[in-house]
């Protein structure tokens, strides 16, 4: 650059002060849109300036493009600050359409899966459940030895479970470990009644039925004197409640190494077949002694259940990968359902 030629700060600086004078000048509709086209135009005093930063030295482009930026605002804003004052008649004239309706932002809508957990937590409240939550990355104890689940069970082994690398820690594989967490709490005494809703990973083969990656609601209940009849007439209100008066539920003697009775829970809506939904049973005395309460004062009952599976059933979707595919189509599909 010639020394006796002005530096790019002072050719933009002197640029903004022509441009501003024009703008302000501008006192009729054409004079208006004479100032927008020499200033913003393709080859107008602003789009020109752009060449100040490609020739910029390297030390100095951050402070030329600042400066180009902080003028093309100001500039905007006194163009509609000028379009303002002379009124709708000059909008016309720059090439607005005046007369057409604006466009309004999109407004979004909750994903299906958190509209499914929502309505459970709620549903949950309403008997007597509370909401509560842990981490996702947990200890072999809390996931595992609290659960009453043995170090040789195969539900441990590492093809099961994602093992972080190089540290005795794991993605949770159930939120039964809130469970152990909230009974762990010495600020909480018994009685209570507990639901944990949060995702659980699982490296599952894909398919249409089966995710790694998927979310549960467990429902603790400690008390005295509770019974398998308890655990029924609790998950007889919820599936009412979520799927209507006409479904039927059964349980399905299983086994899970914290629950003894255990039940696999099956439902069924009218014209459709059984699903299984999740587990259930009377907390294990072992469990209750793991955790500090006393198993000869102390019953409890838990029981998970897949969102998911509930989603599907609920809303009519035969693939659970379309839930985290973000397809737009599916979304938009399911805003409706109800």
């Amino acid at each position: 650059m010639n020394a006796s030629e002005p530096g790019p700060l002072e050719t933009i600086r002197r640029v903004g002060e022509e441009a501003r004078s024009e703008l302000r000048g501008a006192v009729t509709a054409e004079s208006l849109a004479k100032a927008k086209s020499s200033i913003f135009g393709k080859t107008g005093s602003l789009p020109k300036l752009m060449g100040l930063l490609a020739s910029a030295a390297k030390d100095q482009k951050r402070e030329v493009g600042q400066a180009i930026n902080v003028l093309k605002i100001e500039l905007e804003a006194l163009l509609a600050e000028q379009s303002a004052l002379l009124g709708p008649a000059t909008l016309a004239s720059l090439g607005e359409d005046i007369s057409l309706p604006g466009v309004g932002g999109r407004v979004g809508r909750l994903h299906p899966l958190t509209r499914m957990e929502r309505r459970v937590v709620q549903v949950l409240g309403s008997l007597g459940f509370e909401p509560t939550e842990g981490p996702e990355i947990e200890d072999e104890f809390h996931n595992f030895v609290a659960l009453n689940i043995p170090a040789d069970h195969p539900a441990r082994d590492e093809s099961d479970n994602f093992y972080l690398a190089g540290v005795p820690y794991l993605l949770r594989s159930q939120t039964s470990t809130v469970q152990i967490r909230t009974m762990r709490d010495r600020s909480r005494k018994p009685p209570y009644r507990v639901c944990a809703p949060g995702r659980v990973f699982r490296p599952d083969e894909v398919d249409a039925t089966h995710f790694y990656m998927f979310h549960q609601v467990e429902g603790l209940a400690i008390d005295r004197n509770l019974s398998m009849a308890d655990l029924k007439a609790t998950l007889i209100s919820l599936f009412q409640s979520l799927l209507g008066e006409g479904i039927e539920l059964r349980l399905r003697p299983s086994f899970f190494p914290f629950t003894e009775p255990s039940a696999e829970i099956d439902v069924r809506m009218p014209g459709r077949g059984w699903m299984e939904v999740g587990g259930s049973g009377m907390v294990d005395p072992a469990v209750l002694a793991a955790v500090g309460l006393d198993p000869e004062e102390w019953s409890g009952f838990a029981f998970g259940l897949g969102l998911e599976r509930l989603a599907m059933r609920r809303f009519g979707v035969k693939d659970i990968r379309l839930f985290t595919e973000n397809d737009l189509r599916f979304l938009q599909q399911m805003e409706g359902a109800s």
